[in-house]
């Protein structure tokens, strides 16, 4: 979101206030909120502001919040969020709003805005240099059937062309805005198809009025001609009655539509017969119900079992972790008087931060602590044995050489986060 400021106080008027219709205009609004709430009115009050003068200027925003009985600051805050504010002095004839979103895009908003830039000023929120036109990219200004499309004050112009928009900003600047016809500029009426409508052509099928007005007629018509009516409806009567249609019956011998069985059918069958022909339903077996459909599965076989299936010979199992296929117990920590157990050094005055070797966390940079290991120099010289018993007694199964943790010290222990980086290519995590 841009940073919006107010306008150089060079350019700031010393005083505002409203004219005698806007005070009235701004008193109606402030009733329209309850008591406690006239606060609510300061976006209002502020496009009346806008519309009087043209922008809304420091002064403004202060008199309208002095008005309110609220905090200068406040009234700072709203206008300076809300885009539709005009925070600088602005064309005193049009200010054009270029719709910029991607359906006005699409279909050439860009050039609209290369006339802006020819015709008034190369940047946006710049007036020409009479001071009466001026011009702004914003977002979707609502009418994408009809893009690309400009505002100017509350006017909105459609169906704009380059060239038309030109036309359009010459008569501006000529002071001749006012006879510009809003809305569509290529003879489109409303958002209808370029073409004409397409559909809806008639008002018959959405109107009840016209339906009313025709059922009358009709009416009216048939008491002026009886004769002729009941001519034309009497062979209707005297047709035999049409029976509904079973096109849409399935044809099939599925026990479903069979009209042997208990259905909605014209096929009618003594009971003795409709029950011999209905099939009972099989009785609960509970070993049957536990096998597989052999269409499913092609073998006849239980679909439970033991939990724990052997694993074939093949199957793959980590380097590190051996799955047993009863639960084992989880190995003992290694011994500290082991022989393995690297050396340890009393706590120097300056301790290295072991927490910059990726897989050292503050939990197990304590725990190094404890073991006596305070220094990058330390954890560099550890051989195969001594990687083993601290992998061991922090159960990392391995971590310790897949992270490379002597590489990383001894990285480190040379020149620091700079040599890290310049061994491993990024910084320590």
């Amino acid at each position: 979101m841009s940073v919006r400021r107010l306008a150089e106080t060079s350019v700031q008027p010393a005083s505002f206030a409203f004219n005698r219709a806007n005070a009235a205009a701004a008193k109606q609004w402030i009733k329209k909120y309850p008591k406690g709430r006239e606060q609510s009115a300061i976006i209002p009050l502020l496009m009346i502001a806008q519309e009087q003068e043209g922008w809304v200027t420091k002064a403004a925003i202060e008199t309208i919040s002095d008005m309110l009985g609220m905090p200068r600051i406040r009234g700072l805050e709203v206008a300076t969020f809300y885009t539709q504010y005009q925070l600088n002095p602005v064309g005193t004839r049009a200010h054009i709003q270029v719709c910029g979103t991607t359906p006005c895009m699409l279909r050439g908003s860009e050039a609209l805005m290369d006339v802006c830039r020819s015709k008034i000023h190369h940047d946006q929120f710049h007036t020409n240099d009479k001071g009466t036109l001026s011009w702004e990219e914003v977002e979707c200004l609502g009418a994408c059937v009809n893009a690309p499309m400009v505002m100017i004050f509350k006017d909105t112009f459609e169906d704009l062309t380059p060239e038309r928009l030109a036309e359009i900003i010459d008569l501006y600047g000529a002071g001749k805005g006012a006879s510009v016809p809003t809305g569509p500029q290529n003879g489109r009426t409303g958002s209808e198809p370029a073409s004409g409508l397409t559909t809806l052509k008639s008002e018959k099928a959405i109107l009840k009025s016209t339906r009313d007005r025709e059922a009358k007629a009709a009416t009216k018509a048939a008491q002026a001609a009886p004769d002729a009516i009941i001519a034309t409806v009497a062979p209707i009567a005297a047709a035999a009655p049409v029976g509904p249609s079973k096109a849409s019956k399935p044809k099939t011998d599925a026990p479903e539509t069979s009209p042997a069985l208990k259905s909605p059918s014209p096929v009618k069958v003594a009971p003795a017969v409709e029950k011999a022909a209905s099939v009972s339903a099989p009785l609960h077996s509970a070993a049957n119900a536990n096998k597989a459909d052999p269409e499913v599965e092609q073998v006849s076989k239980q679909r439970s079992g033991p939990k724990n299936k052997a694993e074939p010979a093949s199957a793959f199992k980590s380097p590190e972790v051996k799955v047993p296929a009863a639960k084992a117990a989880k190995p003992a920590k290694p011994s500290l008087e082991d022989k393995n157990r690297p050396a340890g050094i009393d706590r120097p005055a300056l301790v290295d931060d072991l927490k910059l070797i990726s897989g050292v966390g503050p939990k197990i940079e304590g725990i190094l602590h404890s073991l006596g290991i305070f220094t990058f120099a330390q954890v560099a010289s550890w051989k195969k044995a001594e990687r083993e018993w601290v992998d061991g007694y922090l159960s990392f199964q391995g971590r310790i050489d897949r992270d490379d943790w002597v590489k990383q010290a001894k990285a480190l222990a040379k020149g620091g986060v700079a040599e890290y980086i310049r061994v491993f290519g990024k910084k320590p995590v």
